[in-house]
């Protein structure tokens, strides 16, 4: 039972299967490490060298390993028709943070460096993976299309599970597979890294709005707001410093590969730190788990009431629909995922494509790379800002604040390409197009988790960071095609979705701010129950 009640697992057969699935992934990483270590004189260089039986078996010994953690993690669940004590969950919505919020906030941030830190790191090994594998621009470019796709359907997938397996174990297991994807690193060929590269992607890119998802049921009222944006926010930069700080430590004496082996040590960091990464005590008590719910509760100073429910009731719940079938939040649902593909053009498409444009109008990449250096220094107080708005203002206001001033960055844009003299300066629009990316992004997965039922939370926020990506991923698709628009042309086709995407939050989308989240289950309940 102790074991139990300290990681959450459904009984001790499945603690069992979790730790030696993931002891078995990490045995099938290490197998791998020895090819990597004799290339030491050839500077780590493995292109087209044969993979061994013991790379196979490390294979095999990964995918077995990862299948078991994954039946680990499956929750237990009371039978169908069973009666059962549900323990209704009375929170004091507005009590201070305790030291339980401060290590779950941590940990949770710590989860997000870990994955953001891969997705970074994607910019440092290009180069080097370019000179050993000789490969052209174009072919290399298909390495951040193929990570961009595996974290779209990440998402997606991560956001479904999180909801049916529960936000913990689901985080718990994209670590599992993380460590997994570490394989890249002693990949021989590029055709490898580019399916290791989606696996890793897959494995890391639910892990944003699966934070998300749980913060937002675990922090009181008063503090959600400021508590979701400031922890995804220092994950993101954390994962940049980090990926930034690790490659010009390690490859200059260790090469691009090792910026794939550390996947290892960090996803072990990240199971090491998950005895301070709460389940949800609201998702434990809807799928009937209530000791569990009762002991997670009792560390956050939460009340709790039983009462004896019907099991059949909660069962009529749909867990199998995507967010946008359900009727009740349709508007919603598609106001943010018109927001969410805006954000993905705008971050993945415009703003990676204007460094080319500044370059073909005659600016050196220096003075380029000077610009763009300038405009985004304002990202971190942008964060700061957004923070305090959507805490202490509003959070529908500040989501729409943010979307107009990524407008105006459209516009200015649009009107510097017209040949107008006030917007000749591109940090203008560059700098109205940070501001407001970074602003909306911010704002945006936290304001998602905050308007959604317990029941479809998960996959409702994986659902809006996988058309982030999705926008992202269409951007890039057009690169690699050799079919992007003149800037000010693609400025105005970005710009279509970017106010049909305020316009529709202004009519659907609802204010969070100082709003009890318990105020949307049981209306879903009763729908769903006379529907």
């Amino acid at each position: 039972m102790a074991m139990r009640e300290l990681f959450m697992f459904a009984d001790r057969r499945s603690a069992l299967a979790f730790w030696l699935g993931s002891l078995f992934v990490v045995g099938g990483v290490l197998l791998h490490l020895p090819m990597f270590i004799m290339a030491h004189a050839l500077h780590y260089r493995l292109a087209g060298m044969p993979m061994g039986a013991d790379m196979l078996w490390g294979m095999a010994l990964i995918v077995g390993g990862a299948a078991a953690a994954a039946y680990g993690l499956q929750p237990k669940r009371p039978s169908l028709g069973h009666r059962v004590s549900h323990e209704r969950i009375v929170a004091p919505e507005d009590a201070p943070l305790t030291r339980w919020h401060w290590a779950a906030g941590a940990a949770l941030a710590l989860a997000l460096v870990v994955d953001i830190m891969k997705v970074s790191s994607l910019g440092f090994v290009i180069p080097g993976m370019r000179v050993e594998y000789g490969i052209s621009q174009a072919e290399v470019a298909l390495l951040p299309l193929s990570a961009l796709t595996g974290a779209t359907l990440g998402s997606f997938i991560w956001g479904a599970l999180a909801d049916l397996y529960g936000r913990r174990a689901t985080i718990l297991l994209s670590a599992v597979m993380f460590i997994g994807t570490s394989i890249c690193g002693a990949m021989p060929s590029f055709g490898w890294n580019l399916f290791m590269c989606f696996l890793m992607g897959a494995s890391a890119g639910g892990m944003l709005p699966v934070a998300y998802a749980l913060l937002a049921e675990i922090m009181p009222t008063r503090h959600r707001g400021w508590s979701l944006i400031v922890v995804g926010s220092a994950g993101a930069l954390g994962g940049f410093l980090a990926a930034s700080g690790f490659s010009a430590m390690l490859q200059p004496e260790f090469g691009w590969r090792i910026m794939w082996f550390l996947n290892l040590p960090s996803g072990l960091m990240l199971i090491a730190v998950s005895p301070l990464i709460p389940e949800s005590a609201r998702f434990l008590v809807h799928i009937g788990r209530p000791e569990e719910a009762r002991a997670t509760l009792a560390r956050f100073g939460c009340v709790v009431i039983s009462e004896t429910e019907d099991w059949d009731e909660e069962a009529k719940l749909d867990h199998s629909h995507l967010p946008p079938v359900d009727r009740r939040f349709a508007g919603t649902t598609i106001a943010l995922t018109i927001a969410a593909l805006s954000w993905g053009f705008v971050n993945f498409g415009l703003l990676l494509w204007l460094p080319g444009e500044l370059i073909a109008e005659g600016r050196n990449i220096e003075v380029a790379a000077a610009i763009i250096a300038r405009s985004s220094f304002i990202a971190v107080p942008v964060v700061a800002v957004a923070a305090l708005l959507y805490s202490r203002w509003s959070t529908k206001g500040s989501l729409l604040t943010m979307i107009g001033v990524m407008a105006l960055g459209l516009l200015v844009l649009m009107m510097r390409q017209g040949g107008v003299a006030a917007a000749a300066n591109p940090v203008i629009a560059l700098t109205l197009l940070i501001v407001g990316s970074t602003g909306v992004i911010s704002i945006l997965l936290p304001y998602t988790a905050e308007n959604y039922p317990l029941r479809i939370r998960g996959r409702a926020t994986g659902w809006v960071a996988g058309c982030s990506k999705g926008g992202g991923l269409v951007s890039q698709g057009m690169s690699a095609l050799a079919l992007v628009p003149g800037l000010g042309a693609a400025a105005g086709a970005i710009a279509m979705p970017v106010v049909a995407g305020l316009a529709l939050i202004f009519l659907y989308g609802r204010e969070t701010r100082g709003r009890d989240l318990r105020e949307l289950e049981r209306p879903a309940l009763v729908a769903d129950s006379k529907g």
